[in-house]
């Protein structure tokens, strides 16, 4: 079973989250339609147009390194308080906007996205800043955690299309003071 995040009405109201209509997201057909868009990036686009959903699963590991945190589609920092397991308004605009940053910064590597290129694009941000010593043995440190028990680091292929599709998923559910949540 996967992680599944759901744009849900924020507040919620009562017992349970509403789910917000798919409707909302209707434009991600359009995008999804595109005879230019990668394969992977197509079919989030659609699903999302469809269902209001992000099959998350995948995304992990790469969300929480960009983020410098763990389980952030999880909604584990909630879920660890008792909580429901719910990324609010802020928290969407929070992961779209390190999304963005990211896209941004890979775009000159081009269209794939690797874990090489992602520790290339993460180093490239921090080299520099004020701590970049501290901040690139720590990426360093987040990278080596990746590897499995035989060494090898994971085999992620993502285009860069579709995590902007990501990105815009939860953009939107920020503007439009959404919620996102963790089912799984």
């Amino acid at each position: 079973m996967g992680l599944d995040n759901v744009a849900v009405q924020w507040p919620r109201t009562g017992r349970f989250y509403d789910p917000v209509a798919p409707a909302e997201f209707v434009d991600f057909g359009t995008l999804a339609e595109r005879p230019d868009l990668p394969g992977p990036a197509a079919a989030l686009a659609d699903h999302i147009a469809k269902t209001g959903t992000v099959r998350a699963t995948g995304y992990g590991e790469l969300v929480d390194l960009l983020l410098g945190l763990d389980g952030v589609l999880y909604a584990t920092e909630a879920a660890a308080e008792d909580e429901d397991p719910v990324i609010d308004p802020d928290g969407c605009a929070w992961i779209a906007g390190g999304l963005e940053r990211f896209v941004a910064g890979h775009r000159p590597l081009g269209e794939e996205v690797t874990f090489e290129s992602v520790g290339a694009v993460l180093r490239r941000a921090l080299e520099g800043s004020r701590l970049a010593d501290q901040q690139l043995r720590w990426l360093d440190t987040r990278l080596s955690a990746l590897h499995d028990h035989s060494g090898e680091p994971p085999q992620w292929s993502f285009t860069l299309t579709e995590l902007d599709i990501l990105a815009r998923f939860y953009r939107r559910c920020a503007e439009r003071g959404f919620a996102v949540y963790a089912d799984f």
